[in-house]
Formats: structure tokens, sequence, C-alpha cells
């Protein structure tokens, strides 16, 4: 599978695996042994997750099995909404401990707000800055590889990049033909941060819709690898979930085909400005 460099120098898969509600420890092995078989290197979790813990000792027991070992594989966690601020640096340090990494190779702000306050308050300014400087000190450190952000506006990001000293990586948004955020994804390629799609199949929705069928039958694909087609052929990483081995295996099949000019068209003509998950537009 394709990798991009990220601004850093460091390759980045572009295709990862997400592990949003895949918990328990046997689902998560059973789940990232499928992965790995596969040839998925990158896996995605957050704190909010709730599986830090079982991954990090899933990936130990794993990696041997498949002649593996800790640089060979990319691993992403994020900041809970609720550690912004002073709290920032001993919350990423608790996430390296539950993976029990010496390092973690992307680290998030997850959210652009403070979990409790309201979305318009004006500290979530302050906040997001204190959470992004000691995410910089861990950088610094060698505890985060690389450091982004998660779901933040056009506004947000160009906020922060009067002001950061290290750039953000990645910038992972929700991002698929009913949400197609071009201002947002033309100032990341201009500004060499790496845009990332969660929800790549609208929760499930968009491979429902007739459009979607439509380009997915001429392709002789599924829906959902059509979508996630959709964002790699943009150079946009995707980070697809799933507990199903077959539907693990479908999409990371993603480098066979091409979608068309026509193709791309039509999915984008799907734009409605939809969001299935979070909505960060009126964060302050």
């Amino acid at each position: 599978m394709e990798s991009i460099t990220l601004n850093n120098g460091i390759q980045m898969p572009l295709v990862g695996f997400g592990t949003f509600r895949i918990q328990g420890y046997n689902v998560v092995y059973q789940c990232l042994d499928a992965a790995l078989q596969q040839g998925y290197r990158c896996f995605d979790t957050a704190t909010v997750y709730n599986n830090e813990a079982e991954i990090g000792k899933a990936l130990k027991v794993l990696l041997p099995k498949y002649g593996l070992n800790r640089q060979d594989i990319f691993i992403t966690s994020k900041l809970a909404p609720k550690d912004h601020g002073p709290e920032a640096e001993a919350a990423g340090l608790r996430s390296l401990a539950a993976l029990d990494c010496d390092y973690i190779d992307l680290y998030l702000i997850h959210w652009p707000g403070k979990q409790g306050w309201q979305k318009e308050d004006p500290r979530n300014r302050e906040s997001r800055r204190q959470s992004w400087e000691s995410l910089e000190k861990l950088n610094q450190a060698g505890r985060f590889r690389s450091i982004g952000v998660s779901n933040y506006t056009l506004e947000h990001l160009k906020e922060q990049l009067a002001w950061c000293r290290v750039r953000p990586a990645v910038l992972q948004v929700e991002y698929h033909p009913q949400l197609v955020q071009q201002d947002l994804l033309h100032f990341c390629q201009e500004a060499g941060i790496h845009l990332q799609a969660y929800s790549s199949l609208g929760v499930g929705s968009l491979v429902k819709k007739e459009e979607v069928k439509r380009v997915a039958e001429r392709c002789r694909r599924t829906p959902a690898q059509v979508l996630l087609r959709w964002a790699v052929q943009q150079g946009i990483g995707v980070i697809p979930k799933s507990a199903s081995p077959t539907r693990i295996a479908e999409n990371f099949q993603l480098t066979d085909f091409v979608l068309s000019v026509q193709d791309m068209e039509e999915l984008n003509q799907l734009h409605s400005d939809t969001h299935y998950c979070w909505d960060p537009t009126t964060v302050a």
C-alpha cells in the first residue's frame, strides 16, 4: 500500500485501520490479526475509544506472528477533549503507557474544544494552545514522532499556524462525497499538511446511495471500495473500520482500479455539506 511523506519527512501509510468502537481484548486481537494479515500497517486509536491498552497488548503478540517489529507499523492516538489545557502532557504520557510504546507515530488533538465547555466559549482558544504546546514538547522529546489535529476548521488551522513552533503534520476530519471540504483540502495541500479522512462511508449511509452503487457497478467494486478510492485518488488518507474479516480485506484493496473523471464528478455531485459525525464549525 502506498505511503505518503509527512512534512517532517516521516512516512505514513495512506490507508490505515480505524478502531473506533472496537473494544474488548478478544475482538481487538481478531480485528488486528485480520488487518495485519491483509497488509495494514497503520492503526488509528484515541483515548476516548477506550481500547489503547488492548491494542498495545494485541500488537505485542501479533507483530512477531507476522515477522514485524514496532518500527514496521504506524500508530496514531488522540488527546481526549476532557484533557485539553494543562493536563495534555500527562494525558499524552498515559496514552504511551496504555499502548506500552516508547513512542507514538502520530498524536492528534481530537477536538478543538474542551469537554464540558460551551462550543462558543472563547477559553477554547487558549486551551487548544496549551494542548498544542504540550504536544510540541513531547514531539521534541521523541515520544510523539509526529503531531497533528483533528476536527479543526480552516479558521482553527489558520489561527494555530500563526503561532505554533511545530506545524501540524496531519489534519484528520470527516470527509466524503457528501462533505467535500475543498477549501480545507487546498489549504492543507499548500501548507504541507496531510489531510486524512474519517467516516469515509458516512457511517454506512453513503454505501446505500444509488449514485455510489452505480459507480461501483461500473467499476465492478463494492460501494465501500469506491468511496475509499475516491479519497485515496485525491491523495487523502483513509482509516476504514470494520470488525468483519471480509470487509477488512475489501477496504484495503484499493490500488488495482482507478475512478474515471466521470466517476469522480458523479460522486462529487453528492456534496450537501452533510456531517454524519461531529460539526466543529461553531467551536470558538
